[in-house]
């Protein structure tokens, strides 16, 4: 974060600076580390997906596709809901594909936000919630998720909502704690939403990403939270297709047309051949999202001995890519940053500091992000790497 104000930049981004995930992806290249700090695997998407996005460019397939996105990939869209959760969509109003769902966000609140409206977020949060927000004119009124377990106080969510909110942004399994909502948390939720007249926007790309016998919840499926509910999910998760960006949002006719109003003033339309390739994977068999929890589930349980080995206090992770750790036990002055920065020159290992992830910023300041989506040997030399630090 710049320490001083930036002379062209609006009063409405001004302390936000350079995204971490772009300052420590450049450090894991200049040290040559192994990068477990940006949430990206290191493994393609199945055969049929990238023989599909070759099929698609060498059809033609190059040019602008449909402002909401090709038919392929809304119908499959609209599948996918009505398959995982019961959830009917129109695909022509009711889905709209985007560049990646950091887009289908932005244009949700750049759509329905007004200068002065509240938006109530779990914190931590994503790190392009609050930029957005700003963006909007927004005002962002953080509820704090506490570890180990990261649980919410109900009174402190209930003091978040007050005349001028107007959303309610979810994110769920959670990054970047790899939490999942309970049921009673999700109603709880749903019950203010109602009560308070509230819109809710639910970040779900992590949703296929579950472990333990947890259960993904979608907001829309729970009784009376389709009609304002704007669900927002992508391909990139589950198909480790990160630099594709195919997107897309799901909801009510005229929430979806807010943020395609939006939208179109963004990126207008993108990654043409990579939708029906998107369509294709949202169709594969059960096997297959099985197949992604329960790897990634092991690669979790790959990595989490040896932080724990290493030294750290590991907080419990149930879904997403990611893992939290206190580096107290490690680095007793707790500054995670400092830490995360120092850490690939001292054993080629790059991390992420939550501090940036939240508004309350001394309640993440000793905690660390890891990402397992990669390789069991990758995993394997990061951990002995990691070892040399006690």
């Amino acid at each position: 974060m710049p320490s001083q104000r930036e002379p062209y930049l609006t009063s409405k981004l001004q302390g936000f600076g350079t995204t971490i995930f772009a300052e420590m992806s450049g450090i894991a290249v200049a040290t040559d580390s192994i990068n477990l700090g940006q949430g990206f695997p290191d493994t393609d998407a199945p055969r049929e997906i990238l023989d599909a996005a070759i099929a698609a460019i060498n059809g033609g397939l190059n040019q602008y596709p449909p402002g909401p996105g090709m038919p392929v990939l809304r119908n499959a869209i609209a599948a996918h809901q009505q398959r995982f959760y019961g959830l009917e969509y129109d695909p022509e109003s009711e889905v709209l594909v985007t560049v990646g769902a950091t887009e289908a966000l932005a244009g949700a609140l750049l759509g329905m936000l007004d200068t002065g409206d509240e938006v109530v977020v779990f914190d931590p949060m994503f790190d392009s919630y609050a930029p957005c927000i700003a963006m909007a004119g927004g005002v962002v009124k953080p509820v704090l998720l506490r570890p180990p377990n990261y649980t919410f106080d109900p009174t402190e969510f209930l003091a978040a909502v007050t005349p001028r909110t107007k959303l309610i942004l979810l994110n769920t399994p959670h990054n970047p704690t790899g939490r999942v909502f309970t049921s009673v948390e999700m109603q709880f939720i749903a019950d203010v939403a109602i009560e308070r007249d509230l819109i809710v926007i639910t970040d779900e790309v992590y949703e296929h990403l579950v472990f333990d016998d947890k259960q993904h919840i979608a907001m829309a499926s729970l009784p009376g939270m389709r009609k304002r509910t704007l669900s927002i999910s992508s391909g990139g998760k589950t198909f480790n297709t990160t630099g594709w960006k195919i997107g897309w949002l799901c909801g009510p006719a005229q929430l979806v047309q807010a943020a395609r109003t939006a939208k179109q003033f963004l990126t207008y339309v993108g990654g043409g051949p990579f939708q029906p390739a998107i369509a294709l994977g949202l169709g594969l068999p059960d096997s297959f999202f099985q197949g992604v929890a329960s790897g990634l589930q092991a690669q979790r349980d790959r990595l989490l001995p040896g932080l724990v080995a290493a030294g750290f206090t590991v907080m419990p992770t149930s879904g997403t890519y990611f893992v939290t750790v206190d580096i107290r036990p490690l680095q007793p002055d707790g500054d995670g940053m400092a830490f995360c920065r120092a850490l690939p020159h001292h054993c080629r290992v790059v991390a992420i500091p939550n501090e940036v992830l939240y508004a309350e910023k001394a309640a993440g300041r000793h905690l660390v992000r890891f990402a397992f989506c990669k390789r069991m040997e990758v995993l394997d030399e990061a951990v002995a790497r990691l070892r040399t630090l006690g």
